[in-house]
Order: structure tokens, then sequence, then C-alpha cells
């Protein structure tokens, strides 16, 4: 689950890409982030939506 009650479809992960790099993204359940490895970002999911704008996304080191 997600704040709010939502809940993220991993299905959509086939269709989602970064916006950055159009790479694949991977699911992180335990922080409810969608990572982008090549961009080196993490973008949140709030309420079960992907929010995929590079300004709303973290750095990550990886």
């Amino acid at each position: 689950m997600t704040e709010g009650g939502g809940t993220f479809d991993r299905r959509m992960l086939e269709a989602l890409v970064c916006p950055q790099t159009q790479a694949v993204l991977t699911y992180d359940a335990d922080q409810q982030e969608l990572i982008s490895k090549s961009a080196h970002l993490a973008f949140p999911i709030r309420n079960g939506i992907p929010i995929l704008l590079i300004d709303e996304a973290r750095k990550i080191d990886d």
C-alpha cells in the first residue's frame, strides 16, 4: 500500500520508461519508488500513481 491507500499496479512497468533516458524502470516496493539506474533517479509513487517528473525525482548513488 502507498500513502493514502492507493496501490501500484506492477503491470504499468511494462509501459513506463524513464523520462530522461527512456530506460526501463524498476520498482522498489519498500520505498514506493520507480528507479532509473541509468539516470540515477528515483521517482516517487503517490497514492498508487507514479510521478515521473524529473523535478520530483530523488538523486540516487548507484
